[in-house]
């Protein structure tokens, strides 16, 4: 990955990234609430993101940048995005065109199913 990027000092100053220089991107549909993905963003992915419109990640498996939608026309337009209190994890909230996992469902937690988790209760 590239050492420099365009993103502005002060948002970087709040990232806390793993030991390859990542963040994670929690991916929400903006109007419904939806989860759709989980992506990882170095500081160049995040400074695509807030100045294009539209989201960009890096991908681990393939070593480089991708912006959603540029190979399947599933884009993600941006409407907001979030750092978390501890600035290790993202909320982008985006308007998906299309699936969002390269399944072709809807959200890449679709196709996983239930664990089935006891559900807990309030005492």
């Amino acid at each position: 990955m590239p050492p420099t990027s365009s993103l502005a000092p002060d948002v970087a100053a709040r990232l806390k990234r793993d030991e390859h220089g990542l963040v994670c991107a929690v991916v929400q549909q903006h109007d419904t609430g939806e989860v759709l993905m989980v992506g990882w963003m170095d500081d160049e992915a995040l400074a695509r993101t807030l100045t294009t419109g539209r989201a960009t990640y890096w991908s681990r498996s393939r070593q480089e940048y991708w912006r959603k939608g540029d190979t399947s026309g599933h884009t993600q337009h941006v409407k907001a995005v979030s750092i978390d209190c501890d600035g290790d994890a993202l909320l982008v909230q985006v308007d998906q065109v299309g699936p969002a996992c390269h399944t072709g469902a809807r959200s890449c937690f679709a196709a996983g199913g239930d664990l089935g988790a006891v559900p807990g209760s309030r005492p």
